[in-house]
C-alpha cells in the first residue's frame, strides 16, 4: 500500500488554531469535515484563507483539510491561511522567501488585554468622585 503523501502545518491567531493538511489533488477545500463555502461565509474570509495558495500559484494543485478550534471565524481564517504557509514551506523550502515577504508566516501576536483588578476592564477605570 503506498504511503498517504501530505504536507501538515499550524496556524494560530488570537484563540484560534488551525491544523491544516494539504494533499496533492485538485484544489477540493475541508474545513472540520464542512464544505470551504458553507464555513466561511463571507468572502473576506474565503480570500484571507486561501491568500496563501494564491501567492504561491498553486491554487489547483492541492487539496487542503483544515481543522480549527477556537475563536471567532474571521480569526480562524487567519490561522488557516498560516497553517497553510507552514505546510507550503515543508513541501518546498523555496517558497519561504516568497510567503515571508507577504507576510504568510507572521504570527500576529494581538490578543485581547487582561481585565485589572480595582478597574472595570483592561484600561477603563471606575469612574472617580473627588467629594
Amino acid at each position: 500500500m503506498a504511503d498517504l503523501v501530505q504536507y501538515y502545518g499550524t496556524g494560530r491567531r488570537k484563540s484560534a488554531i488551525a491544523r491544516v493538511f494539504l494533499r496533492p489533488g485538485t484544489g477540493e477545500w475541508k474545513v472540520n469535515d464542512k464544505n470551504f463555502d458553507e464555513y466561511f461565509v463571507t468572502e473576506q474570509q474565503r480570500a484571507s484563507a486561501k491568500r496563501t495558495l494564491a501567492v504561491a500559484e498553486l491554487s489547483s494543485s492541492f487539496d487542503v483539510l483544515a481543522n480549527v478550534s477556537g475563536g471567532g471565524v474571521a480569526a480562524q481564517a487567519d490561522a488557516v491561511k498560516m497553517g497553510v504557509a507552514r505546510a507550503l514551506i515543508e513541501f518546498n523550502p523555496e517558497l519561504r522567501k516568497a510567503l515571508k515577504s507577504e507576510g504568510l508566516l507572521t504570527r500576529d501576536a494581538r490578543v485581547k488585554e487582561r481585565k485589572k483588578y480595582g478597574q472595570k476592564g483592561a484600561r477603563k477605570r471606575f469612574q472617580f468622585s473627588k467629594r
